[in-house]
Parts: C-alpha cells; structure tokens; sequence
C-alpha cells in the first residue's frame, strides 16, 4: 500500500510514527505532508520519516482562509505525484478534499471535535476514528469508536519506556521534584475567543511553584523576557523523557496535559469549555484536574499544583500509577490496533461496526 498522512501539529508525529514504522517493515510505503508550524519538521527527521512541507502557516483568519485553499491544492498536487491508496490524519481538511478529488478513502482521527474543521472535512471521509468516550460524533454513520486515546499510540507501555538520562540533562538530582509548565500560542482557529493564563498568574505560577519544586517553562510561542530563565531547553523527541518523571505538569495544552495523565503524572490543565478526554481522565481516572480560564480558576489551579507538590513525593507517584494501571487496564494499543485497521479496511471497518470487542485483541 501507498498511504500519505497530514499532520498540523506535533502531536499528530507521534501519533502516527510507530504505526509508519510498523507499516513500513511490513512492505508499505507511507509519505507525511506537513505545515512549517512549531516543531513538526524536528521530529519527522528525528523519527526518520519521508515527509514534504508546504512551507508556514498562516496565523490570521485571512491567512488561515487562504492557506486553506492553499493547502488543499498542494495536498492534491502531492497526492497525484504519489498515488496513494489511501489517506490518514488528524482531522485534517486538506486531506480529506484531496481524497476526494482523488477518489481514495480518507480515515481521520478525531478527539477535539472542533466543528468549524470536522465539518470541512467530515463530508469527504470515509472513517472517523474517535475514542469510546462520550463525544458529538458516537452515532454518525461513519464513525468507529475505540478503547484508547491518540496518546496510547505512542506512550502506551508497549511502545515507549522513558529514558532517566533526561535528569542529567535538564540538571535535577534524583529525589528532586520538578514541575513543567506549558504554555500556548492560542493561534490555531479553535483558539479564536481563548486567552490562556494571563501574564501575572504565569508569572506567580512560575513563583510559587518554584517555592516546592525546580521549574522548567515550555511554550509554543515565544516567551516574555522575565520567563525565558525558566525556559526548557531539550530536544523536541525528549519531551516525554522529561515529562515522564515530572512531579506535575501544568498548562494549557489539552494534548501535553493528557501526555502526563497517560504516563501517570498529576496533570493540572486550564482551559474554558469541555474537553472530551480530559473530562473522561477526570471522572473515570482521577488522573487531571479540570480548571478554566477565568481568573477564579487560574487562581486555583495554581493552589492545586502547590497542594500536589507539597504531598510525599513516592506516595503521590504510587497513587497515580495506580490510577494509570486501572486506564491502560481498559484500553488498547493504539498503534497495533491501527495497523491492522489500515492493512485490512475496509472489512476491518465492518468488523468493528458488528464486533466492537474485536479491537480487545489489540492490548
């Protein structure tokens, strides 16, 4: 087979290189098309995965119009240079259009369920793949539910063991606790009407919780002067090294705050409105705390992370391993259940419409 992914975002590598690798080994040839955005490009040539970049992306809503239409000529113009036989993203509405052009199928991932992009690209795919949560799109025609997170395709057990040489590298003892705080740009297109934490409760964040714990800052965006000191400063790929033996994560990235539930770090995550998974890891898994923007909320998030980290640092840890043991206990992996989704669609689509516990094989 011949497959070609679009990515619009860090996450969305990882999301997909175990299974590219997977399918590779197993004959297939798999291309990814991407955005010039963060640090896509690192981690594409880092995983050693083929890839073609259509240049930055547009950060106004002019721009994000443009580049749409922009895009989507590209992607086809890519898709008819390769000869795919079948296109897989993130929800990604390029590909969804240059399949349909094509005429091959598009199978998109989907756990953010922002409506002004599914439905851009809903009506030209094929399969929706959406985790067994309750979210919009359960009972449309097209759409399969799994027992898994996007996150599982990569952190799950079978597919990453952390590396503790990252202590050595970000400077902290053994014992020590450290925290990560994330911030984020607010600049894709279901940011529009979001602002984050404000500036003063950044920095107090960063100050208090500097009191119980070194602080390592990451963000998307390039950050004020006053908060550079704090700055992480590793490569892209050891994010999940660092986080993976992080006392606390705390921000407002919906998809680094799932990371560090999923690895079994205490997730502190800010953001107004609902989150379908990051619901779900607070109700079923006690493994997040859901706060929102307004300032109230910051003001007690920041008193959560501070109430966590003043806990015995070994009996904090037990208690969400227990927690993240009860999770991977129930759900699968992501990547094997991919690859054999892929290899045999579209009867393997039919097979989960009548057997979902079919994917139970894949733990």
């Amino acid at each position: 087979m011949r497959i070609l992914i679009d990515i619009g975002h860090p996450a969305h590598v990882h999301l997909f290189k175990n299974f590219t690798h997977e399918m590779e080994k197993r004959g297939h040839e798999l291309l990814f098309t991407c955005r010039d955005k963060e640090f896509e490009i690192a981690l594409l040539e880092y995983n050693k995965l083929k890839y073609v970049s259509f240049g930055k992306k547009y950060k106004s809503i002019v721009g994000k119009i443009w580049g749409m239409f922009k895009f989507d000529y590209l992607e086809w113009r890519t898709c008819l240079r390769f000869k795919p036989d079948i296109l897989l993203s993130h929800g990604s509405i390029c590909a969804a259009h240059a399949a349909w052009l094509i005429g091959k199928p598009h199978i998109a991932f989907e756990d953010t369920f922002n409506f002004e992009q599914v439905r851009l690209y809903k009506p030209f795919t094929d399969t929706i793949l959406t985790s067994d949560y309750d979210n919009p799109l359960k009972n449309e025609r097209n759409v399969i539910q799994y027992a898994g997170y996007h996150e599982l395709a990569y952190l799950h057990p079978n597919r990453f063991t952390p590396n503790k040489s990252i202590l050595k590298e970000l400077g902290v003892d053994g014992n020590e606790k450290y925290v990560i705080i994330r911030f984020v740009s607010w600049n894709a297109s279901h940011d529009i009407g979001h602002r984050g934490i404000s500036f003063d409760n950044k920095l107090k964040a960063i100050m208090e919780l500097k009191k119980h714990a070194k602080v390592f800052v990451s963000s998307e965006g390039e950050l004020p002067e006053r908060l550079k000191i704090h700055q992480i400063e590793i490569a892209p790929h050891r994010m999940h090294d660092a986080m993976a033996f992080a006392s606390l994560l705390l921000g407002e990235s919906s998809t680094m705050s799932e990371e560090a539930a999923i690895m079994g770090i205490p997730s502190v995550y800010l953001h107004t409105g609902t989150i379908a998974y990051t619901k779900e890891l607070e109700e079923k898994y006690q493994l997040i705390y859901n706060y929102s923007e307004s300032l109230e909320d910051q003001e007690r998030a920041i008193k959560k992370g501070i109430e966590l980290l003043q806990m015995d640092k070994q009996g904090l840890h037990d208690n969400w391993l227990r927690k993240r043991n009860k999770l991977l206990d129930e759900k699968i992996d992501v990547t094997a259940f991919l690859v054999w989704f892929i290899e045999h669609y579209p009867e393997s689509k039919s097979i989960m419409k009548n057997n979902p516990d079919y994917q139970l094989n894949f733990k």
